[in-house]
């Protein structure tokens, strides 16, 4: 298992940790573990970039656009 130190921690964060800790029967160190498996552990469902720009735009109510026709392809250049 791997540790780690957290450097600069404000004194009171760590009170706060430290009450919270108490009240959840767990030393300050597990429930510092139990708050980085909450917090990191949540899997986020990846969204494709189309619904990820229609979440961020859809408060603003959309907007209607006029398509041009489809048009076939034109032939590629030949080299020979």
């Amino acid at each position: 298992m791997a540790s780690i130190t957290i450097r600069n921690l404000d004194d009171s964060l760590k009170h706060r940790l430290r009450v919270q800790a108490a009240e959840h029967g767990r030393s300050m160190e597990e429930e510092a573990r139990e708050i980085l498996r909450k917090a990191v552990g949540k899997t986020v469902t990846p969204r494709n970039l189309g619904e990820v720009i229609h979440h961020r735009f859809a408060a603003l109510g959309g907007v209607e656009l006029d398509l041009p026709p489809r048009e076939p392809m034109p032939e590629p250049p030949r080299l020979d």
